[in-house]
């Protein structure tokens, strides 16, 4: 069956009352809009590889309690949380990354969640020890996921470089079985997690990198642990690439807050005035953790799992790409279980990744071809069952997004 391409104009002017007036403020005068060039086809991928687990069951492990019952809670849950990621075999799924990436063939990825997991020496804190919660000084490198991706890559014949890597939430507690007040303490370790959202440009690619930047978003998750406050850290990344002579587009890379849909929303707000240019096409991928469909709310946060897809391609003045190309129901991308071996056929439920886009003054962008990875049944391993994430790629080809 054929599908029709569609293109769509320069939307800077929906971006309207305040809102609006900060972009506009952030961008500097108006650029004089010039003919477009002939249009160059770049490939975009967004893909979120998996950290390996439920890093939320040590939260919910201490959820109600307080002082060494909540440490106890801790110390057993990270235990649990850190066999799944062995379970979860990044090692084997990074092969299964690496030729979905190949085959795919994008000159630009997104990928969020690209862990590295490290380990050091039990360190507890008062009373039982000396060192605060949430130390992180745990070096010894148990499994770099980037490392791991980028090795796969070049084994598939298809180097990719990261032009950005973005430290993420970085967090390290005890792990340990057993009470050490009982005296039962058994496999006693902690447990470091830096999380990273990276930005891949294929080797081959005509693409030259121009720029490049990201921050940290104001908006963040706090949560409690065992008494501790901490930081659910996220953030974007972005760079400004051209191909041969041509001037810039921006991509910008996320991963949106999945736990709270009012921070997620704070967060939406701060890519749109951060990260885009009025001069120059601006193009998202994300795990937006924001799903159009889903107007539910989880009390008691009163803001509904849609609104900041809604602020993207309301206010912010965003279309979303995937629907240029095919129904949503076609662009599924999540659904799978913790341990992500669930059995085939699967069927997807939720569409949560995605590829935005906002053109520049006098530019017109089409997609000219698109494609959902990682989610038919052949992409399992055949050896282990798993499947390559717990969540779809999402890969469009676009034209027009020269500035």
């Amino acid at each position: 069956m054929r599908h029709s391409i569609r293109t769509w104009p320069a939307r800077t002017a929906a971006a309207a009352a305040g809102f609006g007036l900060v972009l506009a403020a952030a961008a500097g005068p108006p650029v004089q809009a010039r003919p477009d060039k002939p249009d160059v086809p770049t490939t975009v991928m967004t893909r979120n590889i998996y950290v390996g687990a439920d890093i939320q069951r040590p939260l919910r492990a201490t959820t109600g309690k307080t002082g060494l019952d909540a440490l106890v809670a801790l110390g057993n849950a990270n235990t649990e949380t850190r066999a799944i990621v062995d379970g979860t075999n990044f090692p084997r799924r990074s092969k299964l990354l690496a030729a979905e990436i190949a085959a795919a063939g994008p000159d630009l990825v997104g990928l969020q969640e690209v862990a590295l997991w490290r380990s050091g020496p039990l360190e507890l804190p008062p009373p039982l020890g000396t060192t605060p919660l949430g130390t992180t000084n745990a070096q010894r490198v148990d499994l770099d996921y980037l490392q791991l991706l980028l090795q796969d890559l070049r084994r598939q014949g298809t180097p990719y470089q990261a032009v950005v890597v973005q430290n993420r939430m970085d967090l390290e507690t005890p792990s340990f079985l057993g009470d050490p007040r009982l005296g039962t303490l058994s496999q006693g370790r902690d447990i470091r997690l830096t999380v990273r959202d990276v930005i891949l440009l294929r080797a081959s690619s005509r693409l030259r990198v121009l720029a490049k930047g990201g921050a940290q978003f104001d908006a963040q998750l706090r949560v409690d642990v065992a008494g501790t406050t901490l930081d659910i850290v996220r953030g974007y990344g972005w760079v400004d690439v051209a191909h041969g002579s041509g001037t810039a587009f921006r991509l910008v890379n996320t991963h949106l807050e999945a736990a709270s849909s009012s921070v997620a929303l704070q967060q939406a707000q701060e890519l749109v005035v951060e990260t885009t240019r009025q001069d120059r096409s601006t193009v998202i991928v994300c795990d937006c953790n924001s799903d159009p469909l889903d107007n539910s709310t989880r009390p008691p946060d009163p803001t509904p799992h849609s609104a900041a897809y809604r602020l993207l391609t309301g206010l912010g003045g965003f279309t979303d790409m995937w629907l240029e190309w095919r129904p949503a129901g076609q662009g599924l991308t999540f659904g799978l279980g913790e341990r992500v071996n669930d059995p085939a056929p699967r069927d997807w439920t939720i569409r949560i990744d995605m590829i935005l886009a906002r053109p520049g003054p006098g530019h017109q962008l089409a997609v000219v071809a698109g494609e959902v990875t990682g989610a038919d049944p052949t992409a399992k391993d055949p050896l282990t069952g798993l499947w390559p994430s717990d969540h779809a790629g999402v890969v469009l080809t676009i034209t027009g997004a020269r500035g």
